[in-house]
């Protein structure tokens, strides 16, 4: 198959069933229309890549096929092992979760701000079941903070720490990071560099191409009106950045 030269990296938050709405649609995916979307994929035949293989990819190692995607999940939410994940299992496709190390099997406080409802994180165990099963983890920080405006020691312990936490609870090395709210400036991505983190994933609209900054990776929001049409029109025609959209 010949290779298109670059990959989709999608990003998903929680996938369940959820009240229609006009805000916040980004972090939201209906169950129903996440299952047609991998039906999709697998009828299609795209190729979806685990993070580290779309990694060796755009840094030239091996052949980016065409149609590569690589299926990401921010926060953790209890819901991707209820709704995500059996879907996941079905078609055997790989997926990579970003997890806050302090949060746990906690709610997601970050919610309340927005006055919306606090859904449950996956707590350690289940975290560990799933990596049996062939999850892949990353880090999406300790608390869920705005990197780039909070101050850099505490920045960099969000960082940092993260990991070696992460890494303690799986017994297995975190490689991946993920900016929470998409929020990173040239200090944020210098932290994230010098704790060893072979990636990053941004909230940037765009496909990701060989030769770009792997501490900068775009990625293409999914949302809560996205039918198959639009879904598909994200993955062949969204790959110039437009800026960011968490």
């Amino acid at each position: 198959m010949t290779g298109t030269g670059r990959v989709s990296i999608l990003m998903y938050h929680q996938v369940g069933q959820f009240a229609p709405m006009r805000e916040h649609r980004s972090t939201y995916c209906d169950h129903r229309n996440f299952a047609a979307q991998m039906a999709w994929l697998h009828r299609l035949r795209y190729t979806v890549l685990r993070l580290d293989e779309a990694i060796a990819g755009l840094r030239g190692e091996r052949p980016l096929p065409s149609r590569a995607v690589v299926l990401t999940f921010d926060d953790g939410y209890e819901n991707f092992y209820e709704y995500a994940w059996p879907v996941l299992a079905q078609y055997g496709f790989p997926a990579m979760v970003y997890l806050l190390a302090d949060r746990l099997g906690q709610p997601a406080a970050w919610f309340a701000a927005d006055g919306r409802a606090t859904p449950p994180l996956m707590s350690a165990s289940r975290v560990r079941e799933l990596h049996r099963a062939g999850v892949d983890f990353g880090s999406h920080g300790l608390s869920h903070q705005r990197l780039a405006q909070i101050d850099p020691d505490v920045a960099g312990q969000e960082v940092s720490d993260s990991r070696h936490r992460l890494e303690a609870v799986l017994g297995a090395p975190v490689r991946h990071f993920c900016y929470p709210y998409g929020s990173y400036d040239e200090a944020v991505v210098a932290m994230v560099a010098e704790a060893g983190y072979v990636s990053a994933t941004t909230c940037d609209r765009a496909a990701a191409y060989p030769g770009q900054d792997l501490l900068r990776l775009p990625r293409k929001a999914i949302s809560f009106g996205d039918n198959l049409a639009g879904y598909a029109w994200k993955l062949h025609m969204k790959n110039q950045p437009r800026g960011a959209g968490c």
